[in-house]
């Protein structure tokens, strides 16, 4: 039970309040440092799951709580994202997108509970759905845009404070990260609905 893996996947279900906390707290340096807990959070996940498999400790246990980290992360973040961008949109307004959509929120928080709601159903019938590529895939998109998100309060917060106007260099970076984030927004978006159609394309036969 108490396996490293396991260990590593509470630590990481443990820290989802610390996420959700800190980017609501003043200035730039919380930003930062909920940027730098959600990169650790993120690595472990990817950690947790080829420690288990290549040493032979994947339990019970381990299965269950895997998802449930994936999905409180997912949640300690789109969330706080969410509220932060719509309540400072004279600060955080994202190129193109300006804030981020509830509908958007709704997608990519949605397809996760869906997702867990379908496997329930296979397994129901005897069938095993493991995560493929774009499923992979479509993690690794949202995280991207998650820790960019984060990473641009921390940026506009650091805006006035420290001076960032006055240099060519930062006004650079300013379009250039707001249009990433417009970006890595759209392309988690895709992939997570797209990720999903394709897990039910593929296991169809189970509606017959």
């Amino acid at each position: 039970m108490w396996t490293l893996p396991n260990l590593l996947t509470i630590g990481r279900i443990a820290i989802t309040p610390v996420i959700a906390y800190l980017p609501f707290i003043e200035g730039y340096w919380p930003k930062l440092l909920t940027f730098v807990v959600f990169i650790i959070a993120a690595v472990s996940d990817v950690i947790d799951g080829r420690i288990a498999r290549r040493r032979g400790l994947v339990t019970d246990l381990g299965k269950v709580l895997d998802p449930l980290a994936d999905k409180l992360l997912l949640l300690a973040t789109v969330v706080p994202i969410y509220v932060i961008a719509q309540t400072r949109r004279d600060l955080y307004d994202i190129p193109l997108w300006r804030s981020i959509p509830v509908w958007v929120c709704l997608v990519l928080i949605g397809r996760e509970f869906a997702m867990t709601a379908f496997r329930w159903f296979a397994k129901r019938r005897g069938v095993v759905i493991a995560a493929h590529g774009h499923g992979k895939l479509k993690t690794v998109t949202q995280n991207i845009f998650v820790g960019g998100t984060i990473l641009w309060f921390a940026f506009r917060d650091a805006w006035n404070p420290l001076a960032l106007h006055k240099s060519a260099f930062w006004q650079f970076w300013k379009d250039f990260h707001g249009h990433f984030v417009s970006v890595s927004l759209a392309i988690a978006t895709a992939l997570t609905v797209y990720s999903f159609a394709v897990y039910l394309y593929r296991y169809r036969r189970l509606f017959d």
